[in-house]
């Protein structure tokens, strides 16, 4: 049987663009050899077997993330220090990035984090305008648009080791309403739990830092430890407040 390492690259290298509208540029990291041998080398280091995975879906990649590494929510230090996989890129820092790996840290390091879940993205591919980062969820006709993309892309990652049972999404916002209209009608997923961004946490509220870190990890360790079943479509709504959605891409 076909790793999940070998699925997922795959998958990320044989993604075809969405059309999207005028003004909208796509930004598809994965085109660019450099880009597939960093994935190659993180797909390998952490994702060689077969074991299932719960899915975590950010928005979609953004200039200095995963639209540099490929890696969603891996920035190029990221990658090095905490991923040990050494790269050339420019070493700077992105905000979601830095939280997320404050995450990984608290839940046992790298190694340990990806043996239980995977970070993915609503859209596995980013966008802009006016050489900004922009959401899918941005501009009706966009998210329109890529609807259909983002369908099959979630369907293709079910395939490669994803459990069906939990899955957590980055976003209380628009993201999370969007994505969880998609579950509700595809069945993807049986409990889905909405979790602030990391960008607005790290911008606004970053004297709150440990608490959020705090709030994310109980909720990995929650969404891992349950068992899998069938879908329900429920949604856990962690017990803190909800926030107006981020409008960052990851």
């Amino acid at each position: 049987m076909p790793s999940v390492a070998s699925g997922l690259l795959r998958f990320y290298t044989t993604l075809t663009p969405p059309r999207v509208p005028p003004g909208i540029q796509v930004m598809h990291p994965y085109a660019d050899p450099a880009v597939r041998t960093i994935m190659r080398a993180f797909l390998n280091r952490f994702f060689d077997d077969e074991r299932p995975r719960t899915l975590v879906f950010g928005i979609n990649p953004g200039r200095f993330g995963a639209g540099i590494t490929g890696v969603t929510f891996t920035d190029p230090v990221a990658l090095d220090v905490a991923c040990a996989i050494p790269n050339d890129l420019p070493r700077r820092r992105e905000l979601s990035s830095v939280f997320i790996y404050d995450v990984i840290k608290q839940l046992g390091g790298a190694a340990a984090f990806y043996r239980r879940f995977f970070l993915t993205a609503v859209s596995p591919l980013g966008f802009t305008r006016d050489g900004k980062n922009l959401n899918y969820y941005d501009v009706p006709v966009l998210a329109r648009a890529v609807t259909p993309f983002i369908v099959r892309c979630v369907e293709r990652q079910l395939t490669l080791g994803a459990r069906r049972d939990h899955a957590i999404v980055l976003g209380k916002g628009e993201n999370f309403r969007y994505f969880n209209r998609l579950n509700e009608q595809h069945g993807w997923f049986g409990t889905l739990h909405p979790l602030d961004h990391p960008r607005p946490i790290m911008q606004y509220r970053r004297k709150r830092l440990a608490e959020y870190v705090a709030q994310y990890a109980a909720t990995f360790r929650a969404a891992g430890r349950a068992r899998p079943g069938a879908p329900s479509a429920a949604v856990v709504s962690p017990s803190w407040p909800r926030r107006r959605g981020d409008r960052i891409a990851p």
